[in-house]
C-alpha cells in the first residue's frame, strides 16, 4: 500500500481499525439467479435425474467460497492497513510521520511529515539552539556584517560603543540584547538586510508614515519578532500543534528559507501595525500581539501555499 493510500485512510479517521470498515454482505442472500434448478417427476413420483442440477450447485459452490474470500480477504487488508498505519504513528518511520491534533485552536485532521519537511525542520531547530556568544568570532562577524549591510557608507565601530544604539541596540554592547533571541535573530537581521534592502532601510531609517517622538528600536524590535515566530510556530515543542504551525510545515516543504522568509513579512507587517495604530514605545507589546494575531490569520487562507503568497508579503521591496 503506498504512503499516499494510508495517508487517505488515516485522513478520514480510520485510525482505530473500526470505523468505516462495515463490509455488506447482505446480498449473498438475494442473489439473481435461483440456486437450485427446476425438478421434474415421472408419474410415479420419483426424481427424474437431469444433469443440468450438478452444474447449478457447482456454480453456487464456488460463489459461495468467492464471497466467503473475498470477505476475508477485505478484512485482512483493513487490519494489516491499521498495523502499518500503528507501526507509522509509534515509531516515526523514514516515510513519515502522523500526528493526531484537537482542540479549537488545533486541527483534528492528522498531519503528514515528509522525510523533507522533518529533515528541514530540524535544521531549523538546531540552529533555535545556538545562543548568541559575543566571544566567538563567528558572532562578532555577523555583528559587523549587519552594521555593514545597514550603513554601507560608514566605518564598522568596536562591538562596544554608543554608535550600535544607532540601529536601535538598548545599550553601547548588541550582545547584551540577545537573549531569547538566539543566534537566530541576529541571522534574520542579516536575511532582511540581504533579501529585503529597500524594505529593510525603510524600517531602520523610521522613513515612512507619521512616526512617533519615542519610536521602537529597530534591532531589538527585531529580535522580539523572531523570538515571537518561535513561539507562535510552536518550533521548540516536540510536535507542532497550532494550525499556524502545521501549516508553516508546509511552507518549509517548499522553502527551506521559510521561516527567514516569515520573518521580513513579520517585520513589515508590525510597521504598518505601529503606523496604524499611532503606538509609541509603550505600545510595542500591544502590537506586537495586533501582530502575531494577523500572520496567523494569514498564514491558514487555504490560498497560501508559500510564503510568497501572504497578503502582506506585498508590502515587502527589494
Amino acid at each position: 500500500m503506498s504512503a499516499s493510500n494510508l495517508r487517505r485512510r488515516l485522513h478520514h479517521a480510520d485510525v482505530d481499525g473500526r470505523k468505516n470498515e462495515h463490509v455488506d454482505i447482505s446480498h449473498v442472500d438475494s442473489l439473481d439467479e435461483p440456486l437450485l434448478g427446476k425438478s421434474s417427476y415421472d408419474g410415479g413420483g420419483s426424481e427424474v435425474y437431469d444433469p443440468r442440477r450438478q452444474d447449478l450447485w457447482d456454480d453456487d459452490d464456488r460463489k459461495k467460497e468467492q464471497l466467503h474470500w473475498s470477505f476475508l480477504f477485505s478484512n485482512l487488508i483493513a487490519q494489516w492497513a491499521q498495523w502499518l498505519a500503528n507501526i507509522i504513528v509509534s515509531s516515526g518511520s523514514i516515510f513519515g510521520r502522523l500526528f493526531p491534533f484537537s482542540s479549537d485552536n488545533e486541527t483534528s485532521n492528522p498531519v503528514y511529515v515528509s522525510p523533507l519537511q522533518e529533515e528541514r525542520l530540524d535544521n531549523l531547530r538546531r540552529r533555535l539552539k545556538i545562543p548568541f556568544d559575543g566571544s566567538r568570532i563567528e558572532h562578532q562577524d555577523a555583528l559587523k556584517q549587519l552594521w555593514k549591510l545597514a550603513y554601507p557608507s560608514r566605518e564598522i565601530p568596536p562591538l562596544k560603543s554608543e554608535s550600535w544604539k544607532e540601529m536601535g541596540w538598548q545599550g553601547t554592547d548588541p550582545s547584551t540584547d540577545f537573549r531569547g533571541g538566539g543566534y537566530i535573530s541576529l541571522e534574520n537581521l542579516i536575511f532582511f538586510a540581504r533579501n529585503y534592502p529597500a524594505s529593510f532601510q525603510m524600517l531602520l531609517n523610521k522613513v515612512q508614515g507619521q512616526r512617533a517622538d519615542w519610536e521602537y528600536p529597530f534591532a531589538v524590535a527585531g529580535i522580539n519578532i523572531s523570538f515571537m515566530l518561535i513561539q507562535m510556530l510552536d518550533l521548540q515543542s516536540t510536535v507542532p500543534s497550532s494550525k499556524s504551525g502545521i501549516r508553516f510545515l508546509e511552507l518549509l516543504g517548499r522553502d527551506e528559507h521559510a521561516f527567514d522568509h516569515l520573518y521580513c513579512v513579520a517585520f513589515r507587517m508590525l510597521d504598518a501595525q505601529w503606523l496604524v495604530k499611532r503606538a509609541s514605545y509603550m505600545e510595542f507589546n500591544e502590537v506586537m500581539k495586533s501582530t502575531r494575531t494577523q500572520l496567523e490569520r494569514e498564514l491558514v487562507l487555504e490560498d497560501v501555499l508559500a510564503v510568497k503568497d501572504l497578503p502582506s508579503y506585498t508590502m515587502l521591496d527589494k
